[in-house]
């Protein structure tokens, strides 16, 4: 059978116009929405008794329960991860709290020990190297 493209294109336009068609009509058979609409009490009753099935299945305490032991069991391993991370993220900061004050405490020792080399009545300012008799320590 000899088809010529003109044949081809009239039959795959013919399929085409076939196959919306069937998908609109697909389309409306399944919009539940406009179902509802058209029968509003028909959608309540169907709601009404799902719920009813469903409440008499006690499928929400199983749900419940379900939800209550996988978070009792995550909660756990979870609080156990956080641990190790707070107790490492304590140490780093003592350790660096110690740090910090160790490196001032010998600040602080060598400035007495360099002020006690200069002389007993020289007055110096932990920082500076100059000294000024007639000027009270600042605090800042």
């Amino acid at each position: 059978m000899a088809e010529t493209t003109t044949d081809v294109r009239a039959d795959i336009e013919h399929t085409r116009a076939r196959i919306s068609g069937a998908i609109a009509e697909l389309e409306r058979k399944v919009d539940l929405t406009q179902k509802v609409r058209d029968n509003p009490w028909a959608a309540v009753g169907v709601a009404f008794g799902a719920g009813v099935a469903l409440s008499a299945s006690r499928a929400d305490v199983r749900a419940a329960k379900a939800t209550a032991n996988a978070t009792k069991e995550t909660g756990t391993k979870l609080g156990s991860a956080l641990d190790g991370v707070v107790a490492a993220l304590i140490a780093g900061v003592a350790t660096a709290f110690h740090s910090r004050i160790e490196g001032i405490v010998n600040e602080v020792v060598s400035s007495v020990k360099g002020s006690a080399s200069n002389g007993a009545g020289a007055r110096r300012s932990i920082g500076s190297s100059e000294s000024r008799p007639d000027e009270p320590p600042r605090a800042d």
